[in-house]
């Protein structure tokens, strides 16, 4: 697979984020279905950061396991460790950061974040996450496993699917503009591209934790502020109906990528 060609499916991979904005545009959605579909997007994001973690976890246990065995140096599994440590504060405490000195309307407050803030920010993190699936997409193109990159792309494409609904879950009933829905998605979905153009360029572990980690921070905090907003509809079994739909959901496309071999 070249590399135009592989760029260009990555590009369509991480702009299947597009298919599921549109839902933000419907109206007349009432309290108890606003908070159905936030805590929904909260279930997507909770799946993928189990998800995310599982990848990190991986290599850093494969260093330990070959450090125990003698067959690497301590300073290799301490290196990676460190490296995820430090992604996930940044993406978590980052975010905190960024979001009260740049989101909230008066900074510092402690008001929740509008809809639109809050949906912005959900497209920041997973952008963090589809950047390290890009990775994935062009470093096994780049090594010439065509079938995987293949496979990789199709999940990948399905999964972001999904993230665009994510999006604009706590966008209910707010119908906002095409304008931002497609800034949404861009900031979301780019990054796929991005990271097919630069995992097809070169090869890097430490990077791919990096931004797994980045991710899995920002995911976190935005999962606390979806409940903080879906909390306040008073209606606990359809939150956690809700919260149980977007888990599933985003499990299904897992399980089609799974079955599919990637």
């Amino acid at each position: 697979m070249s590399f135009t060609q592989t760029v260009l499916l990555g590009a369509i991979a991480g702009f299947t984020i597009y298919l599921g904005l549109p839902i933000g545009r419907l109206r007349r959605v009432s309290q108890k279905a606003a908070s159905f579909l936030t805590m929904t997007s909260a279930g997507i994001l909770i799946f993928l950061l189990f998800d995310i973690v599982s990848h990190i976890k991986e290599p850093i246990e494969d260093t330990l396991k070959d450090v125990l065995a003698g067959k690497a140096e301590a300073v290799e599994f301490w290196w990676l460790a460190a490296i995820f440590a430090f992604g996930l504060a940044v993406g978590l405490l980052g975010l905190v950061a960024f979001e009260s000195r740049f989101m909230r309307a008066t900074p510092g407050s402690a008001r929740p974040l509008t809809p639109a803030r809050l949906a912005m920010m959900i497209a920041i993190g997973l952008g963090l996450h589809n950047f390290s699936e890009g990775l994935a997409i062009g470093q096994s193109a780049g090594q010439g496993q065509i079938a995987l990159a293949s496979l990789l792309i199709v999940g990948f494409g399905l999964h972001n699917a999904t993230e665009g609904f994510g999006i604009v879950g706590p966008l209910a009933g707010a119908q906002p503009s095409w304008a931002f829905l497609g800034l949404a998605g861009l900031i979301g979905g780019g990054p796929t591209f991005l990271g097919t153009i630069i995992g097809y360029t070169f090869t890097s572990q430490p990077l791919s934790i990096l931004f797994l980690a980045l991710a899995a921070g920002a995911i976190l905090y935005v999962i606390s502020e979806l409940y903080h907003v879906a909390r306040r509809s008073g209606t606990k079994h359809i939150e956690m109906s809700g919260l149980l739909v977007g888990f599933l959901l985003a499990y299904g496309t897992e399980l089609i990528l799974e079955m599919a071999g990637g």
